[in-house]
């Protein structure tokens, strides 16, 4: 990252001064689902997130590399998410935008999606904050104690049946060209395990064409 930690920390908070400002632009809301998105061709140093982003990412436009759940208190806005660095955790947003700001200071694309029709988010949001603490699933498996971002989503967004609102899908592990990336198999191999390809799960990417989510105008920041 170019600049010091002072810097971007000012230019973070003289940002979330304006998002109030904003015209045109509605409010981040409790249960809002925030995805970090950056150009199909920006190059991710870190191995893992290079890796996510050639599995799930798009050929061409925005990847959506994580997804976050937003709480929202009085003036402070709290952010829920599975990081690698943080685990399950639950912090304040602009610790939030300073984990994804990008190697040359920038800030990524930020996505809001909202479900459209009324959905009891507090009961979402209880349940995220119960799973804080939790490791970060760096195994995309389901049924252990560890969570990844789309996985917690999943999993604390349930109707009054208990049902999973969002469906997995068969997970993809290769890149656009039909290659496993090394990564993958080096993490699997770790395990003595094969590359689960073709195991349900979820990523943000899919997750975002959700037709129970709908898009929302907010400025983050």
């Amino acid at each position: 990252m170019k600049g010091s930690l002072p810097c971007v920390a000012a230019c973070i908070l003289a940002a979330l001064l304006l998002l109030a400002c904003t015209p045109g632009r509605d409010r981040l809301r409790s249960g809002d689902l925030v995805f970090v998105g950056i150009p199909a061709d920006y190059r991710v140093d870190d191995s893992m997130d290079a890796a996510i982003a050639a599995s799930t990412g798009a050929a061409a436009g925005l990847n959506l590399i994580h997804v976050a759940i937003a709480e929202v208190q009085a003036d402070s806005v709290w952010i829920i998410d599975a990081t690698l660095r943080r685990g399950v955790d639950r912090h304040p947003l602009a610790d939030f935008l300073l984990d994804f700001t990008l190697k040359d200071g920038s800030l990524p694309t930020f996505v809001v999606k909202r479900l459209r029709k009324p959905f009891p988010v507090e009961e979402s949001l209880a349940r995220a904050r119960d799973l804080c603490g939790m490791p970060y699933d760096t195994l995309f498996l389901a049924g252990n104690e560890a969570r990844y971002c789309s996985e917690l989503v999943r999993d604390c967004y349930l109707d009054a049946e208990g049902r999973h609102l969002f469906e997995e899908q068969p997970m993809n592990w290769l890149d656009a060209d039909g290659n496993m990336p090394p990564y993958w198999t080096w993490l699997f191999g770790q395990m003595g395990m094969e590359v689960p390809q073709g195991q349900p799960g979820t990523n943000p990417q899919d997750m975002a064409r959700s037709p129970l989510l709908r898009e929302v105008k907010v400025s983050i920041p």
